[in-house]
């Protein structure tokens, strides 16, 4: 590591703590020449691999970009585009993966998105997973009514308090 001051090649680490929930690691560095302090981070680089076998760097941004089209016209915030890209961005760490599949992060993109705005996840979810008819598209609306379904008759009712006592 070069000193960011004097671009000494001989820096000494002083300190090392976890950061970012374990996805990082922040180090206190001290310079033998100009014994000036600065600190460094490391993050584990997440890498994506096309269908062409290139790889490229994960960016949330880029996830983010494919997602805010398909949400154009929808009641859908930045913020809720930010926090979408950091679940798919934790996801695809969690996943224990250094160098993740193009489809998985498309995958990934899915879940939170369907919670955020069904209609965004159709639009994204038919370029994504080339719906090439407008069955594909009632096939895919029949899962969600499906599923939407199953998770309001899952919902456990609370048993009302009696008044006698």
């Amino acid at each position: 590591m070069h000193c960011p001051y004097c671009r000494n090649t001989d820096t000494r680490v002083v300190d090392s703590r976890v950061a970012d929930d374990g996805g990082a690691i922040r180090r206190r560095r001290t310079c033998p020449a100009c014994e000036k302090r600065f600190s460094t981070v490391e993050q584990m680089q997440l890498v994506v691999v096309k269908r062409s076998g290139a790889t490229e760097p994960f960016t949330r941004e880029k996830a983010v970009a494919g997602v805010r089209k398909a949400c154009k016209g929808r009641p859908v915030s930045e913020d809720d585009l930010a926090c979408l890209g950091q679940k798919v961005e934790d996801a695809l760490r969690a996943s224990g993966w250094a160098e993740v599949p193009a489809n998985e992060v498309g995958l990934a993109i899915l879940g939170p998105l369907r919670e955020l705005d069904e209609v965004a996840y159709l639009r994204f979810a038919s370029v994504y997973k080339a719906f090439e008819s407008a069955e594909a598209f009632e096939e895919e609306i029949a899962i969600l009514r499906a599923e939407r379904s199953v998770e309001q008759t899952a919902i456990p009712t609370q048993p009302v308090p009696s008044s006698t006592g």
